[in-house]
């Protein structure tokens, strides 16, 4: 018995047929004997006779009256046949809609469901080759049909999700965005005498595939509202991959909004949720946390979590924690090196690479300020040599120190010059911790007369 027979037996194994005994000898025994004999001959010659092994399956559902299970099997087998092996999507097609006919009664409900799911996958995954976007269509319009003819509303609700998600891979954005409004509505109508949980469960399943949509379409706008309203949502129990799905893509947006901070909360939540459940996500996550962590500027390491430590070693995951240590140690060169020598581990993500200029510019910055530390007059020549970028970069970079008050200081353009007036830095130091004594001397002056004005100046000093 293989696999799949075996799942026919344990989805059966509980269900009353209402089989009645006698003691006569039963004459049917021998006609399904016959029929299992020739399903089983039939599915030996799959690989090495796929055409004749159709042919036997096609004789069983021929003769397959009443309907039968083994006409299901015969069916099943069938459509495995044309599309996977045979690449006859439309002959599997047909197949497949006359399989659906046995699920309204001949087959228990738990195998006609995984069934269905089973075939597709492998429809929508891709194992068959090219497929036809009208062909994968008319698949599911026709499982669609079926379920709402047998008014299986839980399977046609996966359905339409499995199809959203196919759609979503294949960046068919005008048939998803059909598709999601149409489970909206279907959310909506069917939220009636439905408890909070499963509604808010299925909202967020639907946020997850609209919010990707809009991350890869790069409508950032329309992104942060379906944040916020899956953030909204408060009964709901998700699974974790939908999560991780919502966060990550939070994650990105903060990102692109340079708000360090946020991005690196909702990409350790999205890592966690990962984690959780198992998925490979949960690496390339854990790099963009990374990344957001040493663009917040903190000191603390990333990896110090009990979540993310197991992963420090991992070879996809060395070459962050060797970034991270160059950039806690303000080691900009080796930072640069580290980059470029992992290029595909790092580079070859288009979302990582599209902030590394930030993040370099960012340790480029901190490797300025303590460079110039000990100095009163730099050339731009010489810092831009110490950086191994060209003057002007040093000059922008200069320029951005001075502007945020970062140093104290001036170009001289014409020489190509930093100048930095240590004295005037520590005047300024002085007069603004004067100005914030006398500020408290104020507050403290003002809050006494408030409280001798109240007791009728009882509380001040006799003249």
């Amino acid at each position: 018995m293989d696999e799949e027979d075996a799942e026919y037996m344990q989805n059966s194994e509980d269900e009353d047929f209402g089989f009645t005994y006698s003691d006569g000898e039963g004459g049917d025994d021998t006609g399904t004997i016959d029929v299992e004999n020739m399903y089983y001959t039939a599915k030996s010659k799959k690989e090495e006779s796929p055409e004749q092994a159709l042919k036997e399956f096609a004789a069983i559902v021929d003769q397959d009256e009443p309907m039968s299970d083994w006409g299901f099997k015969a069916l099943k087998q069938s459509t495995k046949l044309l599309f996977l092996t045979l690449h006859r999507p439309n002959d599997a097609l047909k197949s497949y809609m006359r399989l659906l006919t046995y699920t309204k009664s001949t087959v228990t409900r738990n195998y006609a469901e995984r069934t269905i799911n089973g075939i597709l996958d492998y429809v929508g995954g891709g194992k068959g080759g090219p497929v036809e976007v009208m062909v994968l269509e008319r698949f599911y319009q026709a499982t669609k049909d079926a379920l709402q003819e047998a008014r299986n509303e839980r399977l046609s609700a996966k359905t339409n999700l499995k199809l959203a998600k196919l759609w979503l891979d294949r960046r068919e954005y005008t048939r998803l965005t059909r598709l999601i409004r149409e489970l909206y509505s279907v959310t909506d109508t069917s939220a009636n005498g439905e408890d909070q949980s499963q509604k808010g469960t299925q909202l967020l399943e639907i946020y997850a595939l609209e919010i990707q949509m809009h991350n890869e379409t790069k409508n950032y706008k329309k992104l942060k509202e379906i944040y916020n309203a899956s953030n909204s949502i408060r009964s709901a129990i998700p699974h974790p991959r939908i999560m991780g799905i919502i966060k990550e893509c939070g994650g990105k947006m903060w990102m692109g909004e340079r708000q360090w901070n946020r991005a690196s909360e909702d990409f350790f939540e999205s890592f966690r949720n990962y984690d959780e459940a198992g998925l490979p996500q949960r690496i390339q996550v854990l790099k963009y946390l990374v990344l957001a962590n040493m663009l917040t500027g903190s000191e603390v390491n990333p990896f110090d979590s009990q979540e993310t430590k197991p992963y420090k070693s991992d070879p996809q995951i060395k070459a962050m924690t060797d970034l991270v240590d160059a950039y806690q140690r303000r080691e900009v060169h080796t930072a640069e090196k580290i980059i470029r020598d992992n290029h595909s581990t790092i580079m070859d993500d288009s979302f990582i690479r599209s902030h590394i200029g930030d993040l370099l510019r960012s340790l480029r910055t901190q490797y300025l300020i303590d460079l110039i530390k000990p100095y009163t007059r730099l050339e731009l020549s010489f810092l831009a040599k110490q950086l191994n970028v060209d003057a002007n970069e040093v000059e922008e970079l200069l320029i951005d120190l001075i502007l945020e008050g970062k140093i104290d200081g001036k170009i001289d353009q014409v020489n190509m010059r930093l100048e930095l007036d240590k004295q005037q830095s520590l005047e300024r130091r002085r007069y603004i911790a004067l100005d914030r004594w006398t500020g408290a001397l104020g507050r403290v002056h003002g809050a006494v007369v408030a409280k001798s004005s109240l007791n009728g100046g009882r509380d001040l000093p006799e003249p």
